[in-house]
């Protein structure tokens, strides 16, 4: 089974779990979900205190090489997913981003880039069906 990169804010803010919660339980249909913990709702924006940050990073990074492609929620700016976009694209893993149309404006650096596959939804079926056609695209 291929397996899935989810990407959402921990520490950048924990505006849209439900989203990402609702998300990673779409993908966990079809593929096995690396990063269930990030649509953890008693999971907040203090992030996983249990560990320290070296072994984080460690382990994302590990999570990322182990990944076929990464869905990452980008509706909230945070550092650490576009530090875990960057980290795969560098290694040719396909990506899609997904941010909530609310109107407002996604990073120009993620948006304009090509190698990127970035999409608004408006509610969870929408994303659904872009998942499916992003991974449909992949096969």
């Amino acid at each position: 089974m291929r397996k899935v990169y989810f990407s959402g804010s921990i520490r950048g803010g924990r505006d849209f779990v439900d989203e990402y919660f609702e998300i990673i339980k779409y993908l966990k249909n079809n593929f096995v979900v690396l990063t269930e913990h990030i649509g953890d709702k008693n999971l907040n924006s203090s992030g996983e205190n249990n560990k320290t940050d070296e072994y984080i990073f460690q382990r994302d990074c590990s999570w990322i090489d182990e990944s076929d492609f990464v869905v990452a929620e980008v509706t909230n700016p945070s550092l650490g997913v576009g530090y875990e976009i960057c980290y795969a694209e560098k290694l040719n893993k396909p990506i899609l981003c997904l941010y909530k149309n609310n109107g407002n404006k996604i990073s120009a650096m993620r948006n304009g880039n090509k190698y990127l596959s970035v999409y608004p939804y408006n509610n969870i079926e929408e994303a659904q069906k872009i998942i499916n056609k992003f991974t449909n695209d992949l096969s």
